[in-house]
């Protein structure tokens, strides 16, 4: 479900791409230095964007060096310093990887996922001693979408809400006393827990025909195995679209309230084009998770 908040890179300067690259890096070392190797595979964009997020709205820049790492040891590049805000996207990000493969083991009894699972075991307990409430406040949220599946609930904004308020509590990083800062956080976290279910919920349409699995637009949009699949999706992509670039909208607004400090433009980069750009690769050619 995650990998769809990502950079225009196009529309990046060398420079920023760079540094973007350098987030992604720092949370995967993080990953390692805080709970094992392994689990690094479970790295995505869409927490390095929060770390990203969270770091630039504080004053204090963060240190770059330059380290090699496992996946190519013989060449060093520009790495972020671990600091507060890349350890939190990497303690929470464990938790969701956890429950995304315990999810996949119970709906689809798939044998990697049971054994994925095994190396996020103690690191998931580790998030939970560190962060219980907002462990707790990820677990209540999956456990209402979980009823929802079950119940086979056809109304997409139902559950793309539930998803909503799991990443608006992501998002309020509990270190900031600001309590403007953490309404906004909160507001922009709710907005893009909503786009990124939307879109996965489309993306995985023609899978979720094939495998049988739950899925709302499916459901609210009465598909008909008669219906061929192109004329299907030709039909629910405006109305996806339209609440896909409403939500982007929330979340644009909500972005601009933030007293960013520094990396603006990669943030920018992200918010106005990459989330834009990912929506229409999707919504037009169909699936598009790299």
């Amino acid at each position: 479900m995650f990998g769809y908040i990502t950079p225009y890179k196009d529309e990046l300067k060398v420079r920023e791409y760079n540094t973007f690259k350098a987030y992604y890096c720092g949370l995967c070392k993080t990953l390692g230095s805080e709970f094992n190797q392994i689990v690094r595979f479970g790295l995505n964009y869409d927490f390095t964007f929060l770390g990203l997020l969270l770091s630039s709205l504080d004053e204090k820049r963060d240190k770059i060096k330059y380290e090699s790492c496992i996946a190519n040891p013989f060449k060093k590049k520009p790495i972020v310093m671990k600091n507060k805000y890349i350890s939190y996207s990497a303690y929470i990000s464990v938790i969701l990887v956890y429950y995304k493969l315990l999810d996949d083991w119970k709906d689809e009894r798939k044998l990697l996922s049971l054994m994925g699972m095994i190396p996020f075991i103690f690191p998931k307990n580790k998030a939970k001693y560190v962060f219980k409430e907002k462990y707790f406040a990820i677990k209540n949220n999956l456990d209402k979408l979980a009823k929802l599946e079950e119940e086979k609930c056809d109304i997409i904004d139902e559950s793309a809400d539930v998803f909503g308020k799991l990443m608006e509590e992501i998002a309020a990083f509990p270190f900031i006393n600001d309590d403007k800062t953490i309404r906004i956080l909160r507001w922009l976290g709710y907005n893009l827990g909503r786009f990124i279910y939307v879109l996965d919920a489309f993306n995985d349409i023609e899978k979720d025909i094939k495998e049988n699995n739950y899925n709302p637009i499916l459901l609210q949009y009465k598909y008909n195995p008669e219906e061929e699949l192109e004329k299907f999706l030709s039909r629910v992509r405006n109305p996806i679209e339209f609440t896909l670039t409403f939500t982007l909208d929330n979340l644009a607004k909500s972005y601009e309230l933030l007293d960013i400090k520094y990396n603006k433009s990669i943030i920018e980069n992200i918010v106005y084009m990459g989330t834009r750009r990912k929506m229409m690769q999707i919504l037009e050619k169909g699936s598009c998770k790299k």
